[in-house]
C-alpha cells in the first residue's frame, strides 16, 4: 500500500534520527534517499531537501526556498523538475505527498 505523506510527516524524514530513513519529496512522490546519506544527510550538499518537498527549489536551482508551491513555475522551470524527477528514479519510491498539485500548463 502507497504511503500518503504530509509535509509535517516527511519532515521526521530529514536525516536528523540516524535511526530513521532519509526521505525527499520530488514532483509528488516520496523518494527513500537513505542510500544517498553522504549527499542528503546533514551537512550534506542536498541536505537542506532532505525531508522536505523539493521541487520548488529542485526547479528553481536553489536551496533557499520557503514553500512547496509550484504552480508558478515557468516551462524551463518544470522541465527542469521533470529532468530532475528523472534522476531521483533511481531511489524507492516509498509514497506521495497529500494534495500534490501539477505544475499548470
Amino acid at each position: 500500500k502507497e504511503r500518503i505523506f504530509t509535509l509535517a510527516e516527511l519532515k521526521q524524514y530529514d536525516g536528523s534520527d540516524p535511526n530513521k530513513p532519509i526521505y525527499l519529496g520530488c514532483a509528488g512522490w516520496v523518494h527513500d534517499v537513505t542510500a544517498g546519506k553522504a549527499f542528503y544527510g546533514p551537512g550534506g550538499a542536498y541536505g537542506v531537501f532532505a525531508g522536505r518537498d523539493a521541487s520548488r527549489g529542485l526547479a528553481l536551482m536553489e536551496v533557499a526556498y520557503t514553500h512547496a508551491d509550484i504552480s508558478d513555475l515557468t516551462l524551463s522551470q518544470k522541465q527542469t523538475l521533470q529532468e530532475w524527477s528523472s534522476k531521483y528514479a533511481k531511489y524507492p519510491v516509498v509514497g506521495r505527498i497529500v494534495d500534490y498539485s501539477e505544475p499548470n500548463s
